[in-house]
């Protein structure tokens, strides 16, 4: 049976200890550098998450954000609509109509499910996070501020140059091109005889 070789290193007492005060002097000697916050706002990358912004318009009350979040901080509320119908002897149809959306920051842990869920874009992130509150019971925000919060949304970035076109861009752009040119062909007048090459 082989014996186990020796360690090639050889074991130097308190080497431990030196390495670790080596770190601490190099430390000790640069230059430290304080945030003058709130004075100066910190630069903050670009994919912060700060609050979480509705943008209404979109919102269908679907539900499906309150149902996957984990700690079941989202609060809707909605009532049925009728909607009279848009051509004559059309049916009448039923939408849902938001009364109230509302998250509990208190609760909330920032896992941005609700934001991936969401099929029609209606959650964003938002960078702001200057929103604490000295009552827990005032950090459950209503629909009202966080449609607030939904204009300090980033834009998106740009995209690769080199990335394809969107479906629904590219589709949007077709069906424009299509209408512009049977407008131009229907447009376009009927050419009069000109002077001197017509008939006499």
């Amino acid at each position: 049976m082989a014996e186990p070789h020796p360690s090639t290193r050889s074991r130097i007492p308190g080497a431990g200890l030196a390495k670790g005060l080596a770190v601490t002097l190099r430390t000790m000697t640069r230059k430290t550098v304080t945030e003058q916050y709130p004075d100066v706002q910190p630069d903050l990358p670009p994919r912060t998450r700060g609050v979480i912004g509705l943008f209404e318009e979109n919102c269908t009350v679907c539900m499906l954000c309150a149902r996957e979040c984990p700690d079941w901080c989202i609060y809707i509320d909605s009532h049925k609509e009728t909607v009279p119908a848009a051509t004559p002897g059309g049916r009448e149809r039923s939408r849902n109509v938001l009364d109230r959306f509302a998250i509990d920051f208190s609760l909330c842990m920032y896992c941005g499910i609700c934001i991936e869920v969401c099929p029609f874009d209606a959650l964003f992130w938002s960078p702001e996070f200057e929103y604490a509150e000295t009552d827990i019971h005032e950090l459950t925000h209503e629909r009202d501020k966080l449609r607030e919060w939904m204009w300090t949304v980033p834009a998106p970035p740009a995209l690769d140059p080199g990335a394809e076109e969107p479906k629904e861009i590219a589709a949007a752009r077709k069906t424009a091109e299509k209408l512009a040119a049977a407008q131009s062909e229907s447009a376009e007048p009927t050419q009069p005889n000109e002077p001197g090459g017509g008939a006499s």
